[in-house]
């Protein structure tokens, strides 16, 4: 990576493991981090707001951006299209900002193929007992809805290798604190930028 890019901080994980409580959580602790707000076709759950949760967008003008090539990345999920403008992200990375992205695991897979100096880290839920428990706990979801969640929630921890790192969201100051420090060793890794001493040896 150049000198001076920005991080590119994917979480991504089953519906229902908390990745939006940690990132909410992450930005409060550290204001310089830069949310990417994403894009979908679904409605709006109640206390959504457009552009601070999602763009909410008609399927065909999403569909006129994937074919435009204006998303990083892009996923159908539960009969519904998400995706991340490409412009804003790359943007911000240039100007040395950090930006994280919360994503299902189609869209990490894409940015991986794009973008392979993200920092990818899967978040888990304790248990799936737990994670249907968080899901029901929504109540905003039919039980058919929420049973096909499940069943793609176990389908998805597959992809725990395809990810740098794995995150297990029992405690949400815990879970925090370990993206924390993850985040720090990024910054320290070599590859991403090399060191070089100030002033000449003597």
């Amino acid at each position: 990576m150049e000198k001076g890019h920005g991080l590119l901080i994917i979480l991504s994980g089953p519906s229902g493991a908390g990745k939006g409580t940690l990132c909410q959580e992450l930005l409060r602790q550290m204001p310089d981090l830069r949310y990417s707000v994403s894009m979908t076709t679904r409605t709006p759950r109640p206390g959504e707001v457009e552009g601070v949760h999602y763009f909410f967008r008609p399927r065909q003008e999403f569909e006129s951006m994937i074919a435009g090539d204006d998303l990083l990345e892009w996923a159908a999920f539960c009969d519904h299209y998400y995706g991340t403008p490409r412009f804003a992200v790359e943007q911000a990375i240039r100007a040395g900002q950090d930006v994280i992205l919360e994503i299902e695991i189609q869209g990490a897979l894409q940015i991986k193929k794009r973008f392979p100096q993200g920092v990818f880290t899967f978040i888990v839920p304790p248990s799936l007992d737990v994670l249907s428990e968080r899901i029901h706990k929504r109540g905003t979801e039919t039980e058919e809805v929420i049973q096909k969640r499940l069943a793609t929630a176990i389908q998805e921890l597959e992809y725990i290798s395809e990810y740098d790192y794995v995150v297990v969201n029992d405690e949400v100051p815990v879970a925090v604190d370990k993206l924390k420090s993850i985040l720090v060793a990024e910054k320290c890794r070599v590859k991403r930028k090399p060191f070089v001493f100030k002033g000449e040896s003597t």
